[in-house]
């Protein structure tokens, strides 16, 4: 069944052009009705990020909810994880996060999770599509059943607390220089507030949101301020969350970046160490640098690989049972604490290894030299191009060239008419040749 409001992480789209009032009032309406069950009060807890657009949406989704009989918890802006976090520990039946994680300010979205503080699966959310599509004119509340909505205090205090104790007790950060870049996102509080409260000296930048400014030069997808940040206030590290902090970026003390693959070799041994991986392994995406599966299995673990997006690797972490996940772009999952990805709760656990091993952090969180890789797009117009006959001699050429030592991903992009080539392996220039050869031959087929 095709999915007409749903991508791979909730609705998400320009603000009062996709993402209008009227869909999120029937979002709520919809979603209310789903996780209706049972003869108790319901409830749902809304969370936001900074986004100019989150009023707008917000009082939206509270008519819809309220008008199918469900409370409504409103906790102004706090991380995407926060809400999985609170939904489940508040017994909300539902949880709603506004936010377009990642994307300009004019973009925004609606996130859904369940009682458990997970996502919704593929099926639940297709079952919301069609009550989208339908009239629920006959499905509303009672006036007298209609439900209320109230503002809570005190979320970001108890997510702070959440956060820190994902760390033993004894554990400071007393001594550490940090720099923090929360997007000017949802985050702007609390991930400056955890760090001071464990004891680091915290230099706090992208927290002065205004609207418009989330993600805008900051944050996890634009690493150039906090980058000359930590080398000018000599800091002993940078941690760059994305505007709904559920991803996290590294910068090391002289200023260089390290990714997701990186973070996960380095939260994944400190778990081997100690004893608290549930498998021998990790789950990552097809992404993922090559010099990560080779790392990890020089220290004894696998890497198990999925489809792009965080829903994919956490679907496979809960089926198979790891508990340490994530993606090459910092979504980084630790199931024993969290019900998505966590860029705080991540960057606490690289915190503590630093701290245990008392080196810079350019030493501890470089782990393996990753293998040249080559990423390129090409743009069609309409059909299949992956279907040609010519295109698919080219990919079995490339992957010829490139052989047992490297890896070549050719994917359709999700969310435009592109076609994604990726090559990777111990050449570059080899790497580059089989790359270029798949793009000349889609090329021809696309125009």
């Amino acid at each position: 069944m095709v999915r007409r409001y749903f991508g791979t992480d909730g609705i998400r789209g320009r603000a009062n052009k996709v993402i209008t009032p009227e869909l999120a009032l029937r979002v709520g309406q919809a979603a209310g009705l789903m996780f209706r069950t049972g003869d108790h009060r319901h409830r749902v807890l809304i969370g936001k990020d900074t986004r100019l657009s989150g009023y707008m949406i917000e009082n939206a989704l509270v008519a819809g909810f309220t008008s199918v009989g469900m409370d409504v918890l409103l906790t102004g802006p706090i991380p995407t994880p926060a809400v999985g976090m609170l939904s489940r520990s508040m017994r909300a039946d539902l949880g709603v996060m506004i936010s377009a994680s990642h994307n300009p300010f004019d973009d925004n979205g609606i996130k859904l999770f369940g009682p458990d503080g997970f996502k919704l699966s593929d099926e639940v959310e297709l079952k919301i599509e069609e009550l989208l599509d339908s009239d629920l004119t006959k499905q509303l509340a009672e006036s007298h059943d209609l439900g209320r909505a109230r503002r809570i205090d005190g979320v970001q205090d108890r997510y702070i607390e959440f956060a820190k104790l994902t760390l033993p007790r004894h554990l400071s950060l007393d001594g550490l220089r940090v720099v923090v870049d929360c997007a000017n996102g949802a985050a702007y509080k609390v991930a400056p507030g955890a760090l001071w409260e464990m004891g680091a000296d915290v230099i706090e930048i992208g927290v002065e949101p205004d609207g418009f400014n989330i993600n805008k030069e900051c944050g996890s997808t634009d690493l150039a301020a906090i980058s000359r940040k930590v080398r000018e206030m000599r800091a002993d590290i940078g941690i760059a969350l994305d505007g709904d902090a559920d991803r996290v970026m590294i910068i090391d003390e002289r200023g260089h970046i390290v990714d997701g693959d990186q973070l996960m070799a380095v939260i994944a041994e400190s778990f081997k160490e100690d004893g608290r991986l549930t498998k021998p392994g990790i789950v990552s995406t097809v992404m993922s640098n090559l010099g990560l599966e080779r790392y990890l299995g020089s220290i004894g673990l696998d890497l198990l690989r999925t489809p792009v997006g965080d829903r994919y690797v956490l679907e496979r972490m809960r089926a198979d049972g790891y508990n340490v996940g994530g993606e090459q772009s910092g979504h980084i999952i630790l199931s024993d604490y969290t019900t998505t990805g966590d860029g705080l709760v991540a960057a606490l656990q690289v915190l503590a290894v630093v701290k245990r091993r008392d080196k810079p952090v350019s030493e501890v969180c470089h782990r393996f030299d990753p293998l040249p890789q080559v990423l390129k797009n090409v743009r069609f117009k309409a059909g299949k191009p992956l279907e040609n006959a010519g295109v698919k001699t080219a990919i079995a050429s490339a992957e010829q060239k490139l052989g047992r030592n490297g890896r070549l991903l050719v994917r359709p992009s999700g969310t435009e008419p592109v076609i994604r080539v990726m090559g990777e392996g111990d050449d570059k220039a080899v790497v580059e040749a089989a790359v270029d050869s798949v793009i000349d031959a889609l090329t021809k087929v696309a125009a």
